[in-house]
């Protein structure tokens, strides 16, 4: 039982954590205002599906009336895909009120790592994390996750930063913060919907046993904050970066044009690029979180072999 009274861990996450078993938290932004409804809650419940097929328990990360929760019900997953963008997307700053009213939340990679570890949970799969925008030596828009990952003690696994960002600058940030960026097979860092973006990862590792040796110890060190593990997206599901890079500069153009910042800003980016290359771009989105929820569920696995 967790000794935060405003955290819920579900009943198969609970035992499994009891047991010294793998758990992979999984977010809720990407169910609420990451896809159209019925693909978020499709993929939602194929994600926990693929890790539980190789040998880990899935803890979806939510607030659902005001309770944090590590670990969905189906038929809470289906609330939050039906529900869709009117969850308020969550991050650190949104925790307080949230819960002290009563409300839900759909949690972005900060609060996800936040909720996790919590719960006692330390690998977690996401799509791509926030980081450095365009334009943020003028707007200061810069992503609460590279912080997070700078603080608690999670390793994230994803497919890079999303390209709609400054990927170069974005990397500079995390080498201030000191955390680590890991590249698997990979020494560039994936950008997302594509396999490449030319700018270089701190290491390669090549299995999942490195990773988790990598993270086991850095625990044992008592080294503050996570990892960042950078999965490139499968070949047959990357993109054609001239494509999906016209796509972001038009999206980007036109989000300034209208005046939309803040967290408005990549709920509005990515479904403006899903429309600009009719729909590949959800397709890639899907199946980079499978791959990375496969490489969690390994990873989590072998963390447990070495505690």
């Amino acid at each position: 039982m967790s000794l935060n009274k405003y955290l819920d861990i579900a009943p198969e996450a609970a035992a499994a954590l009891a047991a010294g078993k793998p758990v992979v938290a999984l977010e809720s932004t990407i169910i609420s205002h990451g896809m159209p409804y019925p693909q978020n809650v499709e993929t939602a419940l194929a994600v926990e599906k693929i890790i539980r097929d190789n040998g880990a328990v899935p803890a979806t990360v939510a607030i659902i009336g005001g309770r944090l929760k590590a670990g969905l019900s189906e038929q809470e997953i289906n609330y939050l895909g039906k529900t869709g963008a009117k969850v308020p997307k969550a991050s650190r700053r949104d925790l307080p009120v949230l819960v002290a009213k009563g409300m839900d939340g759909a949690t972005t990679v900060t609060t996800t790592m936040m909720i996790a570890a919590m719960a006692g949970i330390s690998i977690f799969a996401t799509g791509g994390i926030g980081g450095v925008h365009r334009g943020a030596e003028v707007t200061m828009d810069i992503s609460a996750d590279l912080e997070e990952l700078a603080e608690t003690p999670v390793m994230v696994i994803c497919a890079g930063a999303k390209s709609i960002l400054d990927l170069g600058l974005t990397l500079e940030y995390l080498e201030t913060k000191g955390v680590t960026v890991i590249g698997y097979g990979t020494e560039e860092l994936p950008a997302f919907y594509t396999r490449k973006s030319g700018f270089q990862v701190d290491y390669r590792l090549d299995t999942p046993e490195e990773l988790a040796r990598a993270f086991h110890v850095k625990q044992e060190l008592n080294l503050r904050g996570g990892m960042l593990v950078a999965n490139p997206i499968p070949e047959r599901f990357s993109m054609d970066p001239a494509v999906i890079n016209a796509a972001i500069d038009e999206a980007i153009r036109e989000a300034n044009e209208r005046g939309v910042h803040g967290k408005a800003t990549t709920p509005f980016l990515l479904a403006k690029v899903k429309d600009l290359t009719e729909g590949s771009s959800l397709e890639s989105n899907i199946h980079l979180v499978y791959n990375n929820a496969e490489l969690a569920a390994k990873t989590a696995a072998a963390l447990c072999k070495l505690k």
